[in-house]
């Protein structure tokens, strides 16, 4: 596909119609080493939401910042109420069919590395164990005054032998794991400190307002200079965290295919771009490559 000079940048490309575009992306994986870029569209299917759905609006959820978290007592009560209620839907979640479909193709040797914003550990859970998770993982817990890690199920014990069963816990889940409280239930809550400092507990993720640490940014920029092209699956793009890496991919002349329900920031960089269901479609073009639908489990 050619490069052209656009209004977007250097690196917009000539995109081929949908029609065509399936054909494209079996073409692009058939030659292997593609690295995948998958984003909070791909855990859908699992029952945790995305946070822009397909019409790219920003749903009514806002995330609590950085700053508000290390700012105030009351906003880590307010943060820890609400992600020990919604934890539990994070911790019972399982991969979907675009999970394993993933999985299957690096298995097959058609994906050379995986990078994904979520931190919903799913990527892991379907035995991609050395996929990178850009924003960390919910799943782990870091203390930000000695740098003591621990597991999320050891803090949500803590919790609820500090606090009782979580207030709100049948409430639908939001896209980073926890759930709408009214303000009284997040105030009367108790927070557990660390067990070795004393210090603040925090979920080992990458909050809006902080930033992915450099050695695993670079890392990541490793894996997609080593790809021959790169894969985004079900991210919008919207935050420069994921957009970098296809601007990246792009510039350095490498096929970039986008597959998500609805536009994305990333569109004019992509020579192939899908809006289709992501289980199905993965599911289908792993098919293709592994040897038929009983390969992968």
């Amino acid at each position: 596909m050619p490069v052209h000079r656009g209004p977007e940048g250097p690196a917009a490309r000539e995109r081929v119609p949908q029609a065509d575009g399936l054909d494209e992306l079996r073409r692009l994986l058939a030659g292997r080493g593609v690295a995948v870029l998958s984003g909070a569209g791909l855990s859908t299917e699992s029952g945790i939401p995305d946070y822009r759905g397909a019409t790219g609006l920003l749903r009514r959820h806002t995330p609590m910042t950085y700053q508000e978290f290390v700012g105030s007592n009351a906003s880590r009560c307010r943060y820890w109420a609400r992600s020990h209620a919604g934890w539990r839907a994070i911790a019972e979640a399982r991969p979907n069919a675009g999970h394993r479909a993933v999985e299957r193709l690096r298995r097959a040797g058609q994906v050379s590395a995986v990078i994904t914003q979520n931190v919903d550990g799913l990527h892991r859970a379907a035995g991609t164990v050395d996929a990178v998770e850009l924003h960390g993982g919910l799943d782990r817990v870091v203390c930000l005054g000695c740098g003591r890690g621990s597991t999320r199920e050891e803090l949500d014990r803590r919790l609820h032998a500090l606090n009782g069963a979580a207030a709100g816990a049948d409430a639908r889940v939001n896209p980073d794991g926890d759930v709408e409280l009214p303000d009284a239930a997040a105030a009367s809550f108790r927070v557990a400190p660390c067990t070795a400092c004393g210090g603040i507990l925090k979920p080992d993720v990458v909050f809006f307002g902080e930033n992915v640490p450099g050695p695993r940014v670079r890392h990541c920029y490793d894996l997609v200079d080593d790809a021959r092209a790169l894969l985004v699956l079900g991210s919008s793009l919207t935050v420069l965290s994921g957009l970098r890496f296809v601007r990246h991919a792009a510039a350095t002349g490498k096929p970039v295919a986008i597959v998500n329900q609805g536009g994305t920031r990333g569109d004019a960089y992509a020579e192939v771009t899908l809006s289709l269901p992501l289980g199905a479609t993965l599911t289908a073009l792993a098919e293709q490559f592994d040897g038929g639908p009983s390969a992968g489990g």
